[in-house]
């Protein structure tokens, strides 16, 4: 019978579908798998299921059986790629299965930091609202969307997606291309230099590549109007950890949103954890991507991957 391991099975969660693997052969879950522990458990396996765990030529070379690595994620840099081809090994990732989780994501943060749901749900809980000598109260300032400049700095499957919900709230959209390539018409196309300066929303929903690295750091803070905020779905490299958070505490910004970090999960020492005004910022533990939905969808886009590396060999 076919073997089939899984070796980051905690990277996603409880999924209604995960049993649909059983139909391909004899499935052998790991929650997590260290690196020093790959090589034994995936010996015998003919096809093997990651995330993050990284499998290199070494894994390969003793994996004898092994024909096809399905990665439960997009992003295919935690296998050799060129040792698989040598060893005609195939790779499948999983391409659109959470734009609309990480796009909703996206402006639960940011309506979480333009109406301080916290602070407002705390006033009325605590019991403070009932002492309340008018029918409202007047705490943080509400700020609407409506009219806003919505800069969005990656226009891929995500990126078009957060642009037609940041339309519907009445947000003029302009977006830059980190490639250079993308020349979308339905919306205005901006420089970097320009998106910074003129939104008063920054959303980026780009990889990390070259191009990207470190890309918001102490420059293009002091480029953004005081006023703006600065939300990070993409990846944790692309924002200047260090930077954010001097801006946020010199008040050169108004706030941030971010769900990706440098290092993951977020060291105790990060800068982030330690700003004057934490208020300002809402940050989530690399969640945007992870609605039951979208979670449910990466079960069947790799499902489906197996199915069609088994057809092939039929």
């Amino acid at each position: 019978m076919r073997k089939i391991v899984i070796l980051d099975a905690k990277t996603l969660g409880k999924v209604p579908n995960l049993h649909e693997m059983d139909k391909y052969g004899e499935v052998i879950s790991y929650e997590t798998t260290s690196p020093e522990e790959i090589n034994s458990r995936v010996a015998d396996a003919e096809i093997i299921i990651t995330n993050k765990v990284v499998i290199n030529k070494e894994t390969m070379d003793s994996s004898p059986f092994l024909k096809l690595i399905c990665i439960s994620a997009t992003g295919a840099n935690n296998v050799d790629l060129d040792a698989a081809k040598e060893k005609d090994i195939s790779v499948k990732n999983a391409v659109g299965y959470s734009s609309h989780s990480v796009a909703q994501h996206t402006f639960a943060a940011i309506l979480q930091l333009f109406h301080q749901l916290n602070y407002y749900d705390q006033y009325v809980k605590s019991g403070q609202y009932t002492q309340s000598p008018i029918f409202t109260h007047f705490g943080p300032a509400i700020t609407e969307l409506n009219e806003k400049t919505f800069g969005i700095i990656g226009l891929g499957n995500i990126g078009k997606t957060a642009a037609k919900i940041a339309e519907g709230f009445g947000a003029n959209v302009v977006y830059y291309s980190t490639s250079g390539r993308n020349t979308n018409q339905e919306y205005k196309q901006a420089s970097l230099d320009e998106l910074l300066s003129n939104s008063d929303i920054i959303s980026i929903h780009a990889p990390l590549n070259e191009h990207t690295q470190n890309m918001i750091s102490v420059k293009q803070f002091a480029q953004m109007k005081s006023a703006a905020i600065i939300v990070n779905v993409g990846r944790g490299g692309i924002v200047d950890e260090e930077a954010l958070a001097e801006a946020i505490d010199s008040h050169q910004i108004a706030g941030a949103c971010i769900d990706v970090f440098d290092h993951e999960p977020i060291m105790a020492q990060n800068p982030l954890l330690h700003v004057k005004h934490p208020e300002k910022l809402v940050l989530t533990p690399h969640i945007a991507w992870a609605s039951i939905e979208a979670r449910t969808n990466l079960i069947d886009i790799v499902c489906k991957n197996i199915e069609e590396y088994i057809g092939q060999k039929a």
